[in-house]
């Protein structure tokens, strides 16, 4: 089984800058990602970035565009909702986890956040009804 040092060593190897907030959980700075953490819970790596709030109003429409992105843009995680926000989320098992996943789970949070934010972004609307900017 992996342990936090495999991690930090993938981290590393990546070039990603990050910090250890907590023994088994770093926070990522990756452009476009700036709340990104990758955390160790039992026996898998989790990854969760926070997209944006959850609007108050035509939230049905949103969640439709999040479920179909769900079964035809996200491999591996899913969109989800975490309290109010809308988060991406992905887990790994440590047992068997490799660089090369690891990898490709960052740049697959990071290309759905670019590719899709814009969709999603009308959606984040503040109580003043312009649009703000991504929370990611």
């Amino acid at each position: 089984m992996k342990t936090t040092q495999d991690v930090e060593s993938y981290l590393l190897r990546l070039g990603v800058p990050h910090q250890e907030i907590k023994p088994g959980i770093w926070l990522l700075t990756i452009e476009g990602c700036e709340n990104f953490v990758v955390s160790m819970a039992g026996s898998v790596v989790a990854f969760r970035v926070k997209v944006m709030d959850a609007p108050r109003t035509d939230r049905e429409a949103l969640f439709r565009n999040l479920l179909t992105l769900n079964t035809s843009e996200m491999i591996h995680g899913a969109f989800g909702m975490e309290g109010d926000s809308i988060v991406i989320v992905h887990a790994l098992e440590l047992e068997n986890l490799d660089f090369n996943e690891f990898q490709a789970v960052i740049d697959d949070v990071s290309m759905a956040i670019s590719k899709h934010y814009p969709t999603l972004s009308r959606w984040n609307v503040h109580e003043g009804g312009a649009a703000s900017a991504p929370s990611v």
